[in-house]
């Protein structure tokens, strides 16, 4: 019995729509992911990298958020509030995540204001950690910054504890350390700065 040749149009779909290996459409027209990488090949289908590839199996239903975009004049300040912190307070320089940090509670709640209105993000897939002075008390600021923005311990990463060189109003305004806000999507970094970009 003679095998099926995906087409392209078949191909197309099952690789690029769909988010399949190229072993997963090999297993579903049982034949070797050689003659499936021929085709593609072939059809000049180009195949993902690898950190393409790792992203699509840790989010096999798509993209875990959305972009928004603002519909009134409220939506429309926070997007542009959130693009400004994150243009002045956030690290562009980390690839793999959108990542913020500062001692002020307020700012870090409206940058997650700014990802869960205007991205869909889920406040619980937000990660945090936090730098310390040895003059903080680690337990009381913990419980400040969680009651501040809502989360949960569970989201927390492990407290980094340095000297304290806290002076005058530095010292107060850091008085329970400095929070660094992840959220570990490449593509909504990206995004983000490319947002950016077309600011300038």
């Amino acid at each position: 019995m003679q095998k099926r040749i995906p087409s392209k149009d078949i191909l197309v779909n099952l690789y690029l729509r769909q988010g399949k290996s190229a072993q997963d459409i090999a297993d579903i027209f049982k034949c070797s992911l050689n003659k499936i990488r021929y085709w593609m090949e072939k059809y000049e289908i180009k195949t993902r990298t690898i950190s393409e590839a790792v992203y699509i199996q840790k989010n096999p239903n798509g993209d875990p958020f959305k972009l928004n975009y603002p519909k009134n004049l409220n939506e429309g300040k926070l997007f542009g509030f959130g693009l400004g912190l994150y243009w002045g307070e956030g690290t562009k320089a980390n690839k793999y995540a959108v990542r913020l940090g500062n001692s002020d509670y307020r700012l870090i709640k409206k940058f997650i204001e700014f990802l869960e209105k205007i991205f869909s993000v889920k406040k619980q897939d937000l990660r945090f950690s936090l730098q310390l002075f040895n003059d903080i008390d680690p337990v009381e600021a913990l419980k400040f910054w969680q009651k501040s923005l809502g989360v949960k311990i569970n989201q927390f990463y492990k407290s980094t504890i340095s000297k304290s060189v806290r002076k005058g109003t530095y010292g107060k305004k850091s008085q329970f350390g400095v929070l660094t806000l992840y959220y570990h999507n490449k593509k909504l970094r990206d995004l983000l700065v490319n947002l950016l970009n077309k600011e300038k």
